[in-house]
């Protein structure tokens, strides 16, 4: 039986282009209750509330 990933800790990441990442752990993504089929690249959403440190990510249909 396989445990339930919900959460997980990545990183974001400044490239030297100017670029940054978002990396999100390997067994959260693959954890079957993900809310993103990810088959390809997804595009997303991303906002934040100022003063607030939390993200919230969604799927851009």
């Amino acid at each position: 039986m396989s445990k339930i990933v919900s959460e997980g800790i990545g990183s974001i990441f400044k490239r030297k282009d100017g670029r940054y990442f978002l990396y999100l752990p390997k067994d959260l993504v693959e954890d079957t209750g993900f809310p993103f089929p990810i088959k390809s690249p997804v595009r997303a959403k991303v906002r934040f509330t100022p003063g607030v440190k939390k993200i919230i990510v969604e799927e851009l249909e």
